[in-house]
């Protein structure tokens, strides 16, 4: 058998790989879309590099964009096999689905007026929500820890990943040639000790991992608590200086970490009596899937649910839904919080509530997770002084901050935790996926250290044989 890596290689988004057996059969690990790289982002997006019709099976690890965001259009291209998710993953990969082609639609919509008038050609979505909800009927509920039989020959376990609700590392036992072969891709790994979920689970002896590496090379303790951080930004911002501070966040994950968080403070009598918004349809849908899997919190969680009921809801919160409500915070002058959708500020109404505020000196743009580098977010992270939005240049004078410490992916020591289940003698190889080159190479080294003694960083479209 082999495997060819035809996404978030030596880049972290974009997952996407496929393992081809013996007898021809194909099953694709995530079918993700590539994020905040440009034109070539757009490039890999509309060119798999395989071809979907001949893809049997697909197994998805979690609802994020960046490994579910292309599953529409796979479908389009012909693919019509079973997909295998755990339900919270279908449930919150329906409503990012349908919210992504929206997007899209949106945006074509939006580029087309601006390419119209300069006589350019005009652009097409990557797929539209009737091909979402096509989509969406091949989905195949496994659940957590549960054997299921993908063919004869193949086996398929999930086990929790404590990346985001419902995400799973995915286990395959493929018996080829009278010989088992067991292959673990992580997904994406969370952290230990994490905000609100689970731990990652321990899973059994694997002879080949795919492995995520997006920290492979830092640590995030070295951060203080999330509420203290969020505080200080947000009294410094709309108290001292007047502002609004905009933050860009994942609908799924991140907005549900930032409001528990916020209404920790509130329980702690110390929020700041501000309005609160919450900018982005699919986040409300998602917060309210999330409400109805409690089975995935962990201790400190249940325990708030035994005297808070909502744990995402606080005084002064209130949810954006239609566009007409969201244009009409260009217009609200008042100081406040504004969380949106998406985390690299890459679409979504995020886009067009930086583009009005990033003018403003008493602005706070507050970035809460990883961003590709070429994406909006990544540059604001690096400190450039002006950045290109919707194809018009605008000058930086809104201070730019991070908290680190909120990312839902494990750093390196997370990582090996999250390994440490692993006899290293009896790994034949770890594949390093989801993480940026120079970055893998460091976290290949720890490896080595840890007694890993066969380590490969696949590059776009890499085809690998397995022994």
């Amino acid at each position: 058998m082999n495997i060819t890596f035809h996404g978030a290689a030596r880049t972290v988004t974009g997952s996407k790989h496929l393992i081809k057996l013996n007898d021809g059969t194909g099953i694709l690990l995530d079918c993700g879309m590539f994020q905040g790289m440009g034109e070539q982002s757009e490039d890999w997006n509309e060119h798999f590099g395989f071809n979907p019709k001949k893809v049997d099976h697909m197994v998805l690890s979690h609802a994020h964009i960046d490994h579910c965001g292309l599953i529409p259009r796979l479908v389009a291209e012909g693919y019509n096999g079973p997909i295998y998710s755990t339900s919270a993953t279908m449930d919150l990969t329906r409503i990012l689905l349908l919210d992504s082609a929206h997007i899209q639609m949106q945006d074509a919509t939006y580029m087309n007026k601006r390419l119209a008038r300069k006589g350019q050609p005009l652009i097409e979505p990557l797929y539209t929500d009737e091909q979402a909800m096509e989509a969406l009927r091949l989905f195949k509920i496994v659940e957590y820890n549960e054997e299921f039989d993908i063919t004869p020959q193949v086996k398929l376990k999930f086990t929790d990943a404590g990346h985001i609700l419902g995400s799973a590392a995915v286990h395959l036992s493929i018996m080829e040639d009278g010989k088992p072969t067991h292959i673990t891709f992580s997904g994406d790994v969370g952290r230990y000790d994490d905000m609100l979920l689970n731990d990652p689970q321990v899973f059994d002896q694997s002879d080949y991992i795919l492995l995520e590496s997006t920290y492979g090379d830092s640590l995030h303790k070295d951060i203080g608590p999330i509420e203290d951080a969020l505080l200080e930004i947000i009294k410094e911002t709309c108290e001292v200086k007047r502002g609004k501070v905009i933050i860009p966040a994942f609908s799924v994950g991140r907005t549900q970490e930032i409001l528990y968080a916020l209404n920790a403070l509130e329980l702690r009598g110390v929020l700041p009596d501000l309005p609160y918004f919450v900018d982005s349809p699919l986040s409300k849908k998602a917060t309210e899937v999330i409400m109805n899997h409690p089975e995935v919190y962990n201790k400190a969680v249940k325990e708030v649910l035994k005297t808070d009921p909502n744990p995402f809801g606080f005084k002064g919160l209130r949810f954006i839904e239609s566009a007409e409500e969201s244009i009409a915070l260009n217009d609200d002058l008042r100081p406040s919080v504004i969380i949106s959708s998406s985390g690299m500020a890459e679409a979504g109404r995020v886009k067009h509530h930086i583009k009005q505020n990033i003018g403003n000196n008493k602005n706070t743009i507050l970035m809460v997770g990883y961003c590709e580098p070429n994406s909006l977010g990544g540059h604001l992270l690096a400190g450039d002084k002006e950045v290109h939005i919707y194809g018009d240049l605008y000058t930086v004078n809104a201070e730019v901050k991070s908290i680190r410490s909120m990312s839902a992916h494990g750093d390196y020591e997370d990582l090996l935790h999250f390994l440490a289940s692993q006899d290293p003698e009896k790994v034949k190889g770890i594949f390093l996926v989801h993480g940026e080159y120079e970055v893998q190479q460091h976290f290949a080294q720890k490896l080595k250290e840890k007694g890993f003694k066969h380590i490969e960083i696949p590059y776009q479209h890499q085809r690998i044989e397995l022994q």
